[in-house]
C-alpha cells in the first residue's frame, strides 16, 4: 500500500467512528411520545400502593370525587387522606377542572389514599403532556415500592423478638 491510500483508508475510518457516534448521540435524545388524548374524554389510569389497587377516570367537571360511589369526605373521612388525594390536582392548580371517578379495592385506607395519588397524577399526565415536569418533581409519578416486610420464624412479628428473660 502506498502512503497515499493508507491516509485515504485512515480517513474513511475515522469518518464512520464519527457517523456512528453521531447516531448513538440522536438515539439517546429522542424520548417517545405520550398519546394524545382528544380535549373532553375522560382519561383512565391505575394507581398502586402497598395492598391497593385504584382504578380512576378523570373527566372534565367541576372538582367532584365519586369513590366506589361515595364522595371524598364520605370515603376518607381522615383530612390528611383528604389532603394527599387532592395533592395532584393542587399542583398544576386544576383542582376545579375535572371530576374524578374512581374504583379502589385492596389495602387499607392510607394504601388506598396512595394509590388514588398516583392514578390521579398518571391521569393529569395523560390528559396533559406538560404537567409531568411538575408533578415528577413532586414525586406523585413514582410507585412507593416499600412493602410489608414478611415475619421471620422465631419472631413475633417481623422484626419484634418475644420478651427476652434473664433468669
Amino acid at each position: 500500500m502506498t502512503p497515499e491510500e493508507t491516509a485515504e483508508v485512515a480517513s474513511e475510518e475515522t469518518v464512520e467512528v464519527d457517523e456512528t457516534a453521531g447516531v448513538e448521540e440522536t438515539a439517546e435524545a429522542v424520548a417517545p411520545a405520550p398519546i394524545p388524548v382528544p380535549t373532553g374524554r375522560p382519561v383512565q389510569t391505575v394507581g398502586r400502593r402497598k395492598e391497593a389497587v385504584v382504578r380512576v377516570r378523570l373527566v372534565p367537571g367541576n372538582g367532584g370525587f365519586k369513590l366506589n360511589g361515595k364522595s371524598l369526605e364520605q370515603y376518607f373521612p381522615n383530612k390528611v387522606h383528604q389532603q394527599l388525594i387532592k395533592e395532584p390536582l393542587v399542583t398544576v392548580e386544576r383542582v376545579e377542572s375535572f371530576d374524578v371517578l374512581a374504583t379502589l379495592h385492596g389495602g387499607g385506607p392510607s394504601g388506598q389514599a396512595g394509590a388514588l395519588r398516583m392514578a390521579i397524577a398518571r391521569a393529569l399526565v395523560a390528559y396533559e403532556a406538560e404537567d409531568r415536569p411538575a408533578l415528577k418533581k413532586a414525586g406523585m409519578l413514582t410507585r412507593d415500592a416499600r412493602e410489608k416486610e414478611r415475619k421471620k420464624y422465631g419472631l413475633k412479628k417481623a422484626r419484634k423478638a418475644p420478651q427476652y428473660s434473664k433468669r
